[in-house]
């Protein structure tokens, strides 16, 4: 491994080491998934409504941190699916509410061995895993803040 930070060499970059991770959960998530008929977006989606169902369109974007333009699609297939229904919200018919079908309840028991497996092909115990997960989820929070003066995103 280079220590030099200002060499162009892949071992140094931290992005890479997440983005290389990224592929390997999806690779791993993706057997785990097919028997339900999701994909992991799909997935995270319907997570976020079994934790608390009837939602609105903006809460599970901001949640999964994923603009309209791309969850209106992942909500338009689950719905396609018979999984989730969208209606108007009651109180403001500019807001669109989610809710789980019984069919989207039901496939939660057939997802629920997926976190334990995840787990255990981490090879972490879930004290590491959650450390890790908070260590994450801090360097994702820093590099979303203001960049650090003189570091332009035109600069390399």
């Amino acid at each position: 491994m280079n220590e030099d930070p200002s060499t162009p060499d892949l071992s140094n970059f931290v992005c890479f080491s997440l983005y290389a991770a990224s592929h390997a959960f999806n690779r791993l998530y993706q057997p785990l998934l097919e028997p339900l008929g999701l994909t992991y977006p799909q997935y995270l989606v319907m997570t976020v409504l079994w934790g608390s169902d009837g939602r609105l369109v903006g809460e599970i974007g901001s949640q999964l941190d994923l603009v309209s333009s791309t969850l209106t699609p992942l909500l338009k297939r689950l719905e396609g699916a018979g999984l989730v229904e969208r209606t108007r919200d009651q109180k403001d018919e500019r807001q669109v509410r989610v809710r789980l079908t019984e069919a989207g309840r039901a496939l939660r028991v057939q997802a629920e061995t997926i976190p334990a497996c995840v787990l255990a092909a981490t090879g972490l115990s879930i004290t590491e895993l959650r450390d890790l997960r908070n260590r994450v989820d801090r360097l994702r929070q820093a590099v979303s803040s203001p960049r650090a003066p003189g570091c332009k995103s035109d600069d390399h």
